[in-house]
């Protein structure tokens, strides 16, 4: 997608260690004209899917999530990293590594919000190694639900999770696909 491409270009940073800091749009300050348009390319992309419900993870896959819903007219439910006390006692949980917080994390959705028979996009900001996704996976599959689709914002090709989550079958898409990160340049695939 041109404009998340363009915007990655000119205000995108290179942290190192694979680090691509969107801050400004994506994960701190939300631009919500650019979450606009990703959203309404991810309901276009994912249209014929059959989704019932949107799941992404708390906090930066918030804002595609929400504007894709937007355009779906579906609910989104986020899972949180940790449990408020107006969470039921029984909840869905599973824990996965965050390469920005660089340890692991939990993943918790209250089964009021998500259960058996549900068809699930997960939407989320980045595609890196794939294991928040699978964390994602993992808790619509405790629910009974069934995955339909995948959808990130930005996928970086070099840390290989397309092809950790290529087994679960359904469709994988990415708005920007970065193919290298390195002394201050972002490499794109082609489109």
């Amino acid at each position: 997608m041109q404009a998340l491409k363009e915007r990655i270009q000119r205000e995108g940073t290179i942290l190192g260690n694979g680090i691509l800091k969107v801050d400004g749009f994506i994960n701190h300050q939300v631009d919500p004209e650019l979450m606009d348009e990703c959203g309404a390319e991810f309901a276009r992309r994912f249209a014929n899917v059959g989704a019932t419900r949107i799941l992404t993870a708390e906090i930066s896959g918030i804002a595609p999530a929400l504007m894709t819903a937007r355009h779906m007219g579906l609910p989104v439910v986020y899972a949180r990293k940790s449990k408020p006390i107006t969470m039921p006692d029984q909840v869905y949980l599973t824990i996965a590594p965050s390469h920005t917080k660089g340890r692991m994390v939990e993943l918790i959705v209250s089964p009021e919000y998500l259960g058996s028979g549900e068809k699930v996009l997960v939407i989320d900001d980045f595609l890196a190694t794939g294991a928040t996704i699978l964390g994602l996976v993992r808790l619509a599959h405790a629910a009974g639900a069934e995955l339909v689709g995948i959808g990130t914002l930005i996928e970086k090709t070099f840390e290989g999770g397309r092809d950790v989550l290529r087994p679960l079958e359904v469709p994988i898409e990415s708005l920007v696909r970065i193919t290298a990160l390195d002394a201050g340049h972002i490499e794109f695939a082609a489109d």
